[in-house]
């Protein structure tokens, strides 16, 4: 089993009376789903239905202290306070950033909990393993009491590259991509049958009409990794960008009907320079270029 502390995440604690009832009404994923180890995926979105942050909601056990904790993107700790807090209203909830004493590790290759922290499964995908929001100063001794060896942030990133799941502000930009886009409607990042929350109808219009052009997915290469951010051509056409890379595989957002055309007709497909090959991920149900739909 390996183990790494994630520098890149931060942890927010939402907590009261109204907190479920609260977060529920914000968030795409069914809080009332969420339940001590049985963690949601979920995003805030515009009213446009675009992605402001997402996040992992995790809720502890009431002789743990209760509430909801909110592993999330670091840099964008602010902003998801302070929409927090904006839509709080009279509600009996409180929000508090607790990134100077709380951090994220993940670890993979088995499973486990350890009392040093809250543990929980990773929900959008169970190859990703499970995390612990504990404190970094505790990161060795809850890795160790886990069995886990504790690597680099980067051994886990490229476990994540390879399982072809995006990364916010790598694989697509916040405020600017769908759920979609960036495969929260695979990853159980989205539920469809729950109530309203803001941006649901721009979701849900583009799930019923299957309207998503453009997604994150998994590309290989050979030799030098692509540059992250580079655009990805074919031919004198952008199709798409670049997003995170490792050990030979890549993610990159691209216009899947012409990635399509591309892989039929055989022309090359770049990133900075370098070929590179659209590959469906296991766990899509998305239709995949060239690809009968009926057995998509």
């Amino acid at each position: 089993m390996q183990a790494a502390l994630l520098p890149e995440r931060g942890v927010v604690k939402v907590a009261g009376a109204d907190a479920r009832h609260f977060l529920n009404g914000l968030a795409t994923t069914d809080i009332n789903k969420v339940a001590p180890g049985a963690a949601r995926f979920g995003a805030l979105l515009t009213p446009q239905g675009k992605i402001i942050v997402d996040f992992i909601v995790a809720e502890a056990l009431p002789e743990d202290g209760s509430g909801f904790f909110l592993d999330c993107p670091k840099a964008l700790l602010q902003p998801l306070v302070e929409k927090l807090t904006f839509y709080r209203l009279r509600a009996k909830v409180t929000v508090e950033d607790l990134s100077d004493r709380l951090g994220v590790m993940a670890y993979w290759g088995s499973s486990g909990t350890s009392d040093y922290g809250l543990c929980y499964a990773d929900p959008r995908l169970a190859a990703l393993g499970m995390r612990i929001i504990v404190p970094p100063e505790l990161a060795a001794e809850a890795a160790a009491d886990l069995g886990a060896a504790l690597v680099a942030p980067e051994a886990y990133h490229a476990h994540r590259i390879a399982l072809g799941v995006p990364r916010g502000g790598q694989d697509f930009s916040y405020n600017d991509a769908f759920p979609h886009e960036a495969d929260m409607d695979q990853l159980a990042g989205v539920d469809f049958d729950k109530g309203c929350y803001v941006g649901q109808e721009v979701v849900s219009r583009v799930e019923h009409r299957s309207t998503a052009r453009s997604r994150v997915v998994p590309v290989v290469y050979d030799g030098g990794a692509p540059m992250e951010g580079a655009t990805v051509m074919v031919g004198d056409k952008q199709i798409g960008v670049m997003g995170s890379s490792a050990d030979g595989h890549g993610l990159a957002l691209l216009r899947l009907d012409r990635a399509g055309d591309a892989l039929a007709s055989a022309t090359p497909i770049v990133a900075a320079g370098v070929p590179i090959r659209p590959v469906k991920p296991e766990w899509a149900t998305f239709a995949w270029p060239g690809e009968d739909k009926a057995s998509s």
